[in-house]
């Protein structure tokens, strides 16, 4: 099955990603079934891993992102993934 994966690389700006995430938070948990998983990385930035039909509905739902809208993630990345091996396969 065929999924979406996005990255974020954020700005240097911690200290206004702070005040955001927890509106960032929310309105990732309002997105439901369409994000299967996301989280920071150690590099600056974040994974997202999506169910949804095509990379433009990835694009729309990255673009209202409240982190977005701040101007907090300096570039993104949106790529189409097929997973054919491990654990949490069975899960996807």
């Amino acid at each position: 099955m065929p999924v979406f994966v996005a990255t974020y690389s954020y700005t240097e700006d911690t200290a206004a990603r702070d005040a955001v995430r927890a509106e960032h938070r929310e309105y990732l948990a309002g997105l439901g079934e369409r994000l299967v998983l996301s989280g920071p990385t150690d590099a600056n930035g974040a994974v997202l891993v999506f169910d949804v039909p095509a990379a433009a509905d990835v694009e729309r739902i990255l673009d209202a992102d409240p982190f977005t809208r701040a101007g907090l993630v300096a570039a993104r990345t949106v790529v189409g993934w097929t997973p054919v091996l491990g654990r949490l396969l069975p899960s996807l």
